[in-house]
């Protein structure tokens, strides 16, 4: 079981998924998560990237750090493709 302030991206996260996966995770953002999880992503998309970053633009509302792990390598070639690779980098 995950830890209260982690969540899970879940397996597809695309253009087709991408507002119910925002607001999911805006929502356990909103309810003090600090984490999120990609290990479960296997379909995704450039909207991947998109959703990520606005979690991460929440969390930085709250004064936090949203610390995004697990990210699949065909996710981090597309943000060095769109050269934002720095703004959804794993933080320790």
């Amino acid at each position: 079981m995950s830890a209260p302030s982690m969540f899970e991206t879940g397996t597809t996260l695309t253009f087709e998924t991408a507002k119910g996966v925002l607001d999911a995770g805006l929502a356990r953002i909103a309810a003090g998560a600090t984490r999120v999880d990609c290990a479960p992503l296997e379909r995704f998309d450039s909207s991947a990237l998109a959703v990520l970053l606005a979690w991460r633009r929440a969390a930085q509302a709250r004064r936090v750090d949203l610390m995004i792990t697990h990210l699949p390598p065909g996710l981090v070639s597309l943000a060095e493709a769109y050269g934002i690779t720095s703004l959804i980098a794993a933080t320790a």
